[in-house]
């Protein structure tokens, strides 16, 4: 999965970025809305995790304007503001579910997962599942039913792609 974080405190950035990486989803990190915003209009991420109070732009514009670029990918707002009229506001503008600091990590996973779901992805902590094709990340297995193949590194890492940009598979082939 790949992940975009849009978050100017350093610390929680790489707190969240290393938890990720063990999780062995592909982060970018931007530590202000406009570069948030750039690297969110290329469209290739899987979910975005956006702060609201970012310099340069802040994380509601930057919402308000992928929205109206057409970018549909999931976003959780991160944000100090926990208040139920800051979470309308954030949820008003187009995302997907907002989730108010300090938070606990599980809490934050989950939810990254539910909303992975929501888009016919389901992630495990060490399986991608698209359908009914599984690959699990810790011991590169590719499994269908009771069907399992060992993958070698390289095929491993061309199904890995695969799944991220969540090309169809089927067991129909031209003859």
């Amino acid at each position: 999965m790949k992940i975009l974080l849009i978050e100017d405190e350093k610390a929680l950035s790489d707190a969240l970025c290393q938890i990720f990486s063990k999780k062995r989803w592909e982060t970018f990190a931007a530590y202000n809305g406009e570069t948030g915003l750039d690297e969110a209009l290329t469209g290739i991420y899987d979910i975005i995790l956006l702060d609201i109070m970012l310099p340069k732009l802040d994380g509601l514009t930057v919402l308000q304007r992928l929205r109206a670029a057409s970018i549909s990918t999931p976003v959780l707002l991160l944000s100090a503001k926990g208040e139920i009229s800051d979470k309308v506001a954030g949820l008003d503008c187009g995302a997907d579910d907002y989730l108010a600091k300090p938070f606990a990590t599980e809490e934050l996973l989950a939810r990254i997962r539910a909303m992975t779901r929501r888009r016919g992805e389901l992630i495990f902590d060490d399986t991608l599942q698209v359908g009914d094709l599984t690959l699990n990340l810790a011991n590169y297995t590719l499994s269908r039913g009771d069907q399992r193949v060992q993958l070698a590194n390289k095929e491993f890492e061309i199904m890995k792609q695969f799944f991220y940009i969540r090309i169809p598979f089927s067991t129909k082939r031209n003859s």
